[in-house]
């Protein structure tokens, strides 16, 4: 708590609790922008609202014709039943802060407090207050929005479970997965369950195809290379004596490297006709290509790692444990602009095996100060860096 003064902590803990409470679906974070503005504006920040639907920008004064730090923060919640047991859990049915989200909030409205403050900063800096994260579509919503314009570099983080209250995690190379989905179809030939003879057995080349897919990764990519391929959903058949005659998986593709990435898919693919050809099928593939790897370059890792240690400490600056194949979509702000992304831990004891995305997820509220404190810290070595290179002949 020593990280900020406590009168702001207690101000950001009631937000982050107030967020906690009134949760709202991606795109729909209306009420959760209007909480951010309000505070914004009460410690003299003006602020746009309504950026990319229902986003909220602003930016602090700096030196002049230097390009500004960009600081973000994602908003939504997710579609889950609260059974946390807080007193403040969330009063919308079916709705909750499962992710940190309302945590992440809160901790840049505490650096938005620490920045404005202090008057002499070596850059701009930009707050984003980014809408619809879990859907993977806020980001590049609003980057075409502007948020971007007139930025050097970009800042974020997402609390961290895995790790004791007071740590951030600095990595560099990859801290997030790609992530894209397919939907591979099937057409065969339906015939009775007592004559598959006469048939083309969808379920029997999808069940096929399903195994196929497995050796994607097991015997196609290098071990030490993180990747994922799951069949998340199959469909077929409308009765026990029917044999189908279509059918429909839905899986999804993640990994930590572009080139594996590309790889995996056209992977998928060839799997997939291969083994329709084989069986005298017919299919369809569609590929969506979602968020790409979120990876911190050395020097941008270095560049967060110096702003963890001013705000936190040597001893509580940590390398990350393991790869983290989950997706986010800050990775599309870090193909514009350099950038890094961390991990803050806010571990609770004895709720440690409630992972993000579960109806019993929470953090340590002490990570709000350590976050507001990275951020405030971040801004002004990246600052200073913009400034120098600005200066530079």
């Amino acid at each position: 708590m020593a990280l900020i003064r406590q009168d702001l902590y207690d101000r950001i803990v009631s937000v982050r609790r107030t967020l906690h409470q009134y949760p709202e679906l991606s795109g729909q974070e209306t009420r959760t922008a209007a909480v951010i503005a309000d505070f914004l504006r009460g410690i003299g920040i003006q602020c746009r609202t309504n950026v990319a639907g229902t986003g909220v920008i602003a930016d602090i004064p700096g030196m002049a014709e230097v390009p500004c730090v960009v600081l973000r923060a994602d908003t939504d919640a997710l579609p889950i039943q609260e059974e946390t047991g807080l007193e403040f859990a969330s009063a919308h049915d079916g709705v909750m802060h499962a992710c940190g989200h309302d945590g992440h909030t809160a901790m840049l409205l505490g650096a938005a407090a620490l920045l404005s403050s202090e008057g002499d900063l070596p850059a701009p800096v930009r707050l984003i207050f980014q809408p619809a994260e879990e859907k993977g579509t806020g980001a590049q919503a609003m980057i075409q929005a502007g948020a971007l314009e007139g930025a050097g570099m970009i800042f974020g983080g997402h609390l961290d479970r895995h790790y004791h209250p007071g740590a951030i995690v600095v990595a560099e190379g990859a801290v997030n997965a790609s992530s894209d989905n397919f939907t591979i179809e099937i057409i065969g030939q339906g015939a009775h369950g007592a004559r598959p003879h006469e048939s083309i057995d969808a379920v029997v080349v999808g069940s096929l195809m399903i195994m196929a897919l497995q050796t994607i990764v097991s015997r196609e990519i290098d071990p030490a290379r993180p990747s994922v391929v799951s069949v998340g959903q199959f469909q077929a058949g409308t009765a026990p004596n029917v044999i189908a005659g279509q059918a429909r998986m839905e899986g999804t593709v993640r990994a930590q490297d572009p080139a594996v990435r590309r790889q995996l898919l056209n992977s998928v693919r060839r799997i997939a006709e291969s083994i329709a050809q084989l069986h005298g099928a017919r299919i369809h593939v569609v590929v969506k290509e979602g968020t790409p790897p979120l990876i911190n370059t050395p020097d941008m890792a270095t560049l967060a790692r110096r702003a963890a240690v001013e705000a936190v400490g040597e001893a509580n600056v940590l390398p990350l444990k393991t790869a983290n194949m989950g997706a986010e979509d800050f990775s599309y702000y870090m193909e514009k602009i350099p950038g890094a992304y961390v991990r803050f831990g806010g571990q609770v004891p004895g709720k440690e095996g409630f992972p993000a995305h579960s109806s019993k997820f929470d953090f340590d509220e002490e990570a709000l100060a350590v976050g507001a404190a990275y951020y405030r810290a971040v801004a002004r070595i990246a600052g200073q860096r913009l400034r120098e290179q600005r200066n530079r002949p």
